[in-house]
């Protein structure tokens, strides 16, 4: 599949681990939300999975002009927070996918496409035990998470 968008919104995460299914889910919901509250033309939205870094991000194309990333990130805060961050908030040797490929690297080769990263703080990830479904305090946090993505792409 070609990414062939200006603004692409990626939903990172394994769906099989509790919590970090959020950026799938999110993507789920904002797609299923499409007909009510279309995205502009020049957008995409990818449910990633875990393959974002290893063939979605190491794959640039260059009518990108933004990244936005849903998924989790531990920042202290309470289950179900929503915090932006941007690439260098990201903690290095954090977030690898299973082969041990920062995020922050192929991040770091996308140049001067600009990278938007709301992250969602889990409540519980299950790995290695499979536990499917986010906590509610993560689904209750999806609505607000879509709000930032729609004004991220100006609506």
């Amino acid at each position: 599949m070609a990414y062939d968008a200006e603004v692409l919104v990626i939903g990172c995460g394994n769906v099989l681990f509790k919590d970090d299914g959020f950026g799938p889910a999110a993507i789920n919901k904002l797609e299923e939300q499409l007909e009510e509250r279309p995205l502009p033309s020049n957008v995409m939205t990818v449910d990633a999975g875990t393959s974002a870094p290893h063939y979605i991000f190491s794959l640039p194309n260059p009518m990108w002009k933004k990244i936005i990333i849903l998924d989790i990130a531990d920042f202290g805060g309470k289950p179900g927070d929503i915090k932006i961050l941007s690439k260098e908030d990201v903690p290095q040797g954090k977030y690898q996918d299973p082969h041990s490929v920062s995020v922050a690297d192929p991040l770091d080769e996308l140049g001067e496409v600009e990278i938007v990263i709301i992250a969602c703080q889990p409540e519980k990830v299950s790995s290695p035990f499979v536990e499917y479904g986010v906590s509610d305090s993560v689904a209750e946090a999806i609505p607000k998470a879509l709000d930032i993505v729609y004004e991220e792409v100006n609506i």
